[in-house]
C-alpha cells in the first residue's frame, strides 16, 4: 500500500512522490490529512533559505496538520487519548522528553534533533528517515510516539482548525511571553496570520490600545484586524509608523511592541523607537541569515530600559486555548481562510502566500488532499478521503 505526498526536491521545486504506508505499532499512529495550513517559513524552505541553518531537502513539507486519525496503536490511544475516526491537530516539534529542555517544560526549544538533524519537527525531517511520511503536503502522515496532539470537534470545519497555529502564536507570543495586561497599549507591526493571532490575544487579555501596522496591499488584513479588536491601523508604506503611533497613543508609546515582519529590517528600529520606557519588544520576523540591522544602536534600549526578547513557536500552554477559541466562534475566524488548494498545487498555494502569482490578496491558505480545484470553500470542506485500504 503505497500514498502520495509532495516532496521538496531542492530549492523551489516540489514533485509528487509515493512512499508505502507503514506498519502501525502499539505507539504510534497514522493521520489522514485533511487540512494543512501554509506558514511563512514554507516560502522561505521552498526558497532554500532554511538549509543554510541545517535543514535538509528531500522532505515534505507542512508542520501545521488537521486530519483524522486512521490508525493507531493501543498505547497511543491511551496516551493521546484518542481513537480511530477523531480528528486532531498536530504541534509540529518532537521533544525528545529526556534533555534538559524537555525536563524543564521547555519541549519546544529541544535541542536533542533526531539522528543528527538541526529540527526534529514535522515538514523539516527529510524523507531517508524512516518511515518518510514527517510532513502534511501528503494525503497521510506518520504520528511518531513523541507527538503532541490536541482533539477537534468534527463541527469544526478543517480549513478553521488550521488555524491553530497563528492563534497559538499570538497567545503565546502576545500574552504569555509578552505579559500584556488590562489597559496596555501593544503595538503589531505586521498583520499576517500571526499578527492578526495576537491582535486577538492582545484583545483578550484586556489591552486598552491595540494598533496594528500593514502595508497598502494589506487593507483586507487592516480590515480583519478591526474586527478582531485593534482600535487603529496604520499603513506602513504610506503613513509614518512613528508618528502615527504618537499620535493614537497621546504621545505616549506603546507598553508591547511586536515585530512580526519578515525580512524588513526597519520595523527593529521602528519597535524601539515607539516603546515606552521599560516596555517590551519580541521579535519574530526572521530578517534572513545574517542580516544588519543599519542604524541599530543600543543606547535607546539602555536609557528605555527596554525588554527585548526574541520568539519562534509555541506549546501546548498557547494551543489549548487557541482551540478554545476557535471552537467558541467569538471571532469571525473563517474569514482568515481565503484559500484551499489540492495537493497537486502545492506550489501554487506557497506562491500565492509570497504573493508571486495573480491570485486575489491572501491570509490563511491550507493545502487538501484529493483535486478541489474550482470548488466553494464549503465544498473543498466536505471532500472525501483518499482511499486506503488493508492496513
Amino acid at each position: 500500500m503505497s500514498t502520495r505526498a509532495m516532496v521538496l526536491v531542492e530549492a523551489q521545486r516540489l514533485e509528487m512522490e509515493e512512499f508505502p504506508i507503514p506498519a502501525i505499532g502499539a505507539e504510534d499512529a497514522l493521520l489522514r490529512v485533511e487540512a494543512c495550513g501554509l506558514c511563512g517559513s514554507d516560502v522561505e524552505q521552498y526558497d532554500g533559505a532554511l538549509a543554510a541553518i541545517g535543514i535538509p531537502f528531500s522532505s515534505i513539507l507542512g508542520h501545521e496538520p488537521v486530519g483524522t486519525i486512521e490508525k493507531i496503536g493501543a498505547e497511543a490511544s491511551r496516551r493521546w487519548d484518542v481513537s480511530e475516526g477523531d480528528r486532531v491537530v498536530v504541534e509540529p516539534l518532537l521533544g525528545c522528553g529526556y534533555c534538559r529542555a524537555c525536563l524543564t517544560g521547555n519541549y519546544r526549544t529541544c535541542s536533542s534533533g533526531r539522528e543528527g538533524l538541526r529540527v526534529a519537527g514535522y515538514g523539516f525531517i527529510p524523507t531517508s528517515v524512516s518511515p518518510a511520511l514527517w510532513g502534511a503536503y501528503a494525503e497521510y502522515m506518520y504520528l511518531d510516539r513523541r507527538t503532541v496532539l490536541h482533539k477537534v470537534p468534527k463541527t469544526i470545519s478543517p480549513r478553521v482548525a488550521a488555524l491553530y497555529q497563528p492563534i497559538a502564536a499570538g497567545i503565546q507570543w502576545a500574552a504569555h511571553i509578552a505579559n500584556t495586561k488590562v489597559g496596555d497599549t501593544v503595538v503589531i507591526l505586521g498583520a499576517g496570520q500571526r499578527g492578526l493571532g495576537a491582535v486577538v490575544a492582545a484583545h483578550e487579555a484586556g489591552a486598552h490600545r491595540i494598533l496594528v501596522t500593514g502595508l497598502s496591499r494589506d487593507a483586507h488584513k487592516l480590515t480583519l484586524a478591526r474586527e478582531f479588536g485593534a482600535t487603529g491601523t496604520i499603513v506602513a508604506d504610506e503613513e509614518d509608523t512613528v508618528e502615527r503611533v504618537a499620535e493614537l497613543t497621546d504621545g505616549e508609546g506603546a507598553d508591547v511592541v511586536l515585530d512580526l515582519t519578515p525580512v524588513a529590517t526597519e520595523p527593529v528600529l521602528h519597535a524601539i523607537e515607539i516603546a515606552k520606557p521599560q516596555a517590551t519588544i519580541l521579535f519574530a520576523g526572521i530578517k534572513g541569515s545574517g542580516k544588519a540591522i543599519p542604524g541599530f544602536s543600543t543606547d535607546s534600549v539602555i536609557l528605555k530600559e527596554l525588554t527585548l526578547r526574541g520568539v519562534a513557536g509555541q506549546d501546548l500552554r498557547a494551543y489549548e486555548p487557541a482551540l478554545r477559541l476557535i471552537e467558541s466562534n467569538k471571532y469571525p475566524f473563517e474569514k482568515m481562510c481565503t484559500h484551499t488548494f489540492s495537493l497537486e498545487e502545492a506550489e501554487r498555494a506557497i506562491l500565492t502566500l509570497a504573493g508571486r502569482t495573480s491570485d486575489e490578496a491572501s491570509i490563511s491558505i491550507t493545502i487538501a488532499p484529493g483535486d478541489i480545484h474550482g470548488l466553494t470553500p464549503a465544498a473543498a470542506n466536505h471532500m472525501s478521503a483518499p482511499t486506503l485500504t488493508g492496513i
